[in-house]
């Protein structure tokens, strides 16, 4: 079969800032909740390195049919500006598709705009369909997702693996954990991938608030993906990630959340959550003496 060329549009508007809309489209906590088109759809992430050079690897998996291979490659990223990647699409070792997809972002008055751009080539069939479907459902999903994110950030005046090492040692991240006047008292604790953290945050009042971290993705020095359950196996609060970033000789951290509902999003805007996640980065910088 010969090979089919098409070029794909897609504009959308969304109601949140350009920086968290960015931090939706590439963390890879993120990408995990928008990617499956529909409920039906599983995407199970088996590689996620984004940066200049990085890769990912993800199966797309529907009952009664084969899984579905994507493999995409960042080739640029110009943070809350551009991204570049290839996509490449295959089942049962056949390559079905090849494309360049380029995102453009701007800022349009409190929210953004995002323009995507993608040149498709078919090989064993025509794929320019399910393209059309799949990003279109993508870009719905990435709205609700983007809408109910929440993003904090602080430049800590120490080297990425001394910040790092306060976060990822069971002894001294319990330490510094929580916003001003909060304490943490553990159950069980392993940082590693695949491991939790089962602990009550207590309060200046000495209320109590059980906390459950499930630790998905860890990659050293770089990234942290988890998931917060309200107490032990209990309801799904957040997915979440820290990025560490190194700057100047020191290190750019950024935590985003994206809360299960826009309600619980709401709800904890409200409560000032931001100023409270503040804090606890503040607890950080104070602890390895970079305040």
């Amino acid at each position: 079969m010969g090979g089919r060329f098409a070029m794909l549009t897609f504009e959308r508007q969304f109601a949140a800032p350009v920086e968290t809309l960015w931090e939706a489209w590439t963390a890879p906590a993120a990408r995990a909740l928008w990617a499956p088109p529909s409920p039906t759809v599983t995407v199970e992430f088996l590689e996620a390195d984004t940066r200049v050079g990085g890769r990912e690897i993800s199966l797309c998996k529907v009952d009664g049919h084969p899984d579905t291979r994507c493999e995409a490659g960042w080739l640029e990223l110009q943070p809350a500006l551009c991204s570049v990647n290839y996509e490449v699409i295959s089942s049962e070792g056949i390559t079905q598709s090849a494309s360049l997809v380029t995102a453009n972002f701007s800022s349009q008055g409190e929210g953004s705009r995002m323009v995507v751009t993608v040149q498709l080539s078919s090989l064993s069939e025509d794929m320019e369909y399910g393209y059309r479907q799949g990003y279109g459902a993508g870009l719905d999903n990435l709205d609700a997702v983007s809408e109910r994110t929440m993003l904090l950030s602080r430049v800590i005046k120490a080297p990425r693996d001394v910040v790092w090492g306060a976060w990822l040692n069971p002894e001294s991240l319990p330490k510094w954990w929580g916003p001003d006047g909060f304490s943490c008292k553990t159950k069980r604790i392993d940082l590693r991938a695949g491991g939790e953290w089962v602990f009550d945050m207590i309060g200046p009042d000495g209320t109590v608030y059980p906390n459950h971290h499930l630790y998905g993705d860890v990659k050293t020095g770089d990234r942290i993906g988890y998931t917060l359950l309200w107490g032990e196996n209990g309801p799904k609060h957040a997915d979440a990630w820290v990025a560490f970033e190194e700057e100047d000789g020191a290190t750019k951290i950024t935590l985003g959340m994206v809360f299960a509902t826009a309600a619980e999003f709401q709800e904890a805007k409200g409560f000032g959550a931001v100023e409270l996640g503040q804090q606890t980065l503040g607890k950080l910088a104070r602890f390895i003496g970079a305040s």
